[in-house]
C-alpha cells in the first residue's frame, strides 16, 4: 500500500490548512495516510550559530525521515504576509541542512487555502517555484478560495466547480 504524508504548513491548532490537507489526502484510494502536525516539530529558530553549537535538531531529522517514507507528500500552505508561515519556514530551513533536496524527489501535491478570495495563492506560487530545486516533484497544485464559503467538515468542498477541479487533479496523480 502506498503511503501519503500530509500536513498543513501552519502551527495553528485550528488550522484550516491542516483540515484541508487531511481532507485531500483521504480522497486518494488505497493509500495509508499519515497526518503530521507542525507543532510536533517545534525547534529553535534556525541559525548557523545554533547549528555549529548544537548540530541539527533530532526533530528536523525526524521530519526529514517522515518525508522520505512517503510515496506522496501533500502540503496545504497557510499564507502569512504572502509567504510561508514562520513555523513551516523554520522546519524547512533546518531540514534543508540535512539535504538541500529536502523532499527527496518525492511526488507532491501542493495546496493552499485561506478565508479570503485568493486562497493563499501567493504562497502556493512561491512553493511551486521553489520546491523543484529542493527535490520536490510537483504533480499538481490547487488553491481553495474563501475556505469558510467553499468547505465544510461534513461534505468537504461544497462548491461543485472547485470540487471538480480538485478531483481532476487528484485523478491525474498516480502513486
Amino acid at each position: 500500500m502506498k503511503k501519503i504524508i500530509a500536513f498543513g504548513a501552519s502551527s495553528s491548532k485550528a488550522s484550516i490548512n491542516k483540515e484541508f490537507a487531511t481532507y485531500v489526502a483521504y480522497q486518494f484510494q488505497n493509500a495509508s495516510i499519515e497526518i503530521l502536525d507542525l507543532n510536533d516539530y517545534e525547534m529553535p529558530i534556525f541559525s548557523v550559530d545554533k547549528e555549529k553549537e548544537n548540530g541539527i535538531p533530532q526533530l528536523a531529522q525526524d521530519f526529514y525521515a517522515k518525508l522520505g517514507s512517503a510515496d506522496l507528500i501533500i502540503i496545504s500552505f497557510a499564507e502569512h504576509n504572502g509567504a510561508y508561515s514562520a513555523a513551516f519556514k523554520n522546519i524547512l530551513d533546518w531540514t534543508s541542512r540535512i539535504n538541500m533536496k529536502t523532499f527527496q524527489e518525492k511526488p507532491m501535491l501542493l495546496l493552499a487555502t485561506s478565508p479570503g478570495p485568493r486562497g493563499g495563492s501567493s504562497v502556493l506560487e512561491i512553493a511551486k517555484g521553489r520546491f523543484p530545486f529542493q527535490g520536490g516533484v510537483v504533480k499538481g497544485s490547487f488553491s481553495l478560495p474563501s475556505f469558510f464559503d467553499n468547505f465544510n467538515s461534513v461534505n468537504g468542498i461544497i462548491n461543485p466547480d472547485l470540487k471538480n477541479q480538485l478531483t481532476n487533479i487528484i485523478t491525474s496523480i498516480e502513486i
